[in-house]
């Protein structure tokens, strides 16, 4: 039985945090010899644009925003905001994927979210917005970082593959902007640069069309448990992001072994689309070139960075989204990488 992935909604915040975000991390540095390496890892970093749900009326570091008060947001206060936006936020995506493919008959809900934490949970509450029925079986991903994705389609994918006549509702949602850390440490600052908010939102069943979900695969990059953390803090969540993440995935990736198991056996040559989350854009150099691609085999990758920046579990959704749009193509990878350091993803083919 295969599983098939129809169609991708996806949906932002209306206010770009990019350019103020910059301006604020560069006056906690003051001058001198950090300002001026942030401000060329800023330049360098392949992002125009982050998008978050904070106040689109003021700038959320200034004296009126939620990070300008002299006594900066417990989690309390951050996960408030988080049981109102991101509900909303996600169904902004589900109409996004509705105007492409008929929702009716959603048998399963899986919701993979790590930026907030709610009970009833964000599945419950979304599953209640849509009116889904009380049996509509539900699944929530949560606190697995950038990969959760990887884990909420490969889950969708099981359950048509055991349910023949299951139509599952896959929502991404995260809120990155709500976790803003209050520091002058320049390794979190430009951590923090990479992130924005997004969600996302998929329909996959057993009908014929879209793209075919393959095999998945997973693992974890041997003493590396340390180099990506996403610690709840009373402030927040604090992450902490190693500027050797990207070397070490490419040791990884270079590994030929590691390779041909994340392709199938086939060259990296030969996979004619990849959807490899765009965690930065030294990752995504990283994993260029270590298997060797084309200049322009990680073009929807760059893109969706350029766009949205990281965007947690809901980017390699916006990568697919765009690889959807694209005329038929042959075999695909997606790739993702998160805590761990894991690397998780899964093979895919166009189905037309």
């Amino acid at each position: 039985m295969s599983a098939f992935l129809h169609a991708i909604g996806t949906a932002v915040p209306g206010h770009d945090v990019h350019p103020i975000f910059i301006a604020w991390a560069r006056q906690r540095l003051g001058g001198g010899r950090e300002a001026a390496l942030f401000d060329r890892m800023a330049a360098r970093a392949g992002i125009a644009h982050r998008w978050s749900v904070l106040s689109e009326a003021s700038d959320p570091t200034g004296p009126n925003g939620l990070y300008g008060a002299d006594r900066w947001p417990g989690t309390a206060a951050r996960m408030d905001i988080y049981t109102h936006a991101a509900p909303a936020l996600a169904l902004r995506a589900i109409s996004d994927l509705g105007d492409k493919v008929s929702l009716q008959g959603v048998t399963h809900l899986v919701v993979a979210s790590c930026t907030g934490f709610v009970a009833p949970g964000i599945d419950q509450i979304i599953a209640a917005r849509l009116n889904l029925p009380a049996s509509t079986e539900r699944v929530l991903i949560g606190f697995m970082g950038c990969y959760a994705a990887v884990a909420a389609l490969r889950t969708a994918r099981h359950i048509v593959r055991s349910d023949p006549a299951a139509h599952v509702l896959v929502v991404t949602v995260e809120l990155s902007s709500l976790h803003l850390q209050e520091t002058d440490d320049l390794e979190a600052l430009l951590a923090m640069l990479q992130f924005g908010d997004g969600a996302a939102a998929a329909l996959v069943s057993g009908e014929h069309g879209g793209i075919e979900l393959g095999q998945p695969f997973a693992t974890t990059l041997p003493d590396s448990a340390d180099l990506i953390r996403w610690t709840v803090t009373d402030h927040g969540f604090a992450m902490h992001l190693s500027g050797e993440v990207p070397g070490r995935i490419a040791a990884a990736l270079g590994d030929a072994n590691f390779a041909l198991a994340i392709t199938g056996g086939m060259p990296p040559s030969a996979v004619d689309a990849w959807a490899v989350h765009a965690g930065g854009r030294s990752i995504l150099d990283a994993v260029e070139r270590s298997l060797n691609l084309p200049e322009d085999a990680l073009s929807a990758s760059r893109a969706v960075l350029s766009d949205n920046g990281n965007m947690s579990s809901s980017t390699l959704m916006f990568v697919l989204a765009r690889l959807l749009d694209r005329p038929i193509f042959g075999q695909g990878v997606a790739l993702a990488f998160g805590p761990g350091l894991a690397a998780e993803g899964f093979r895919f083919a166009s189905a037309a």
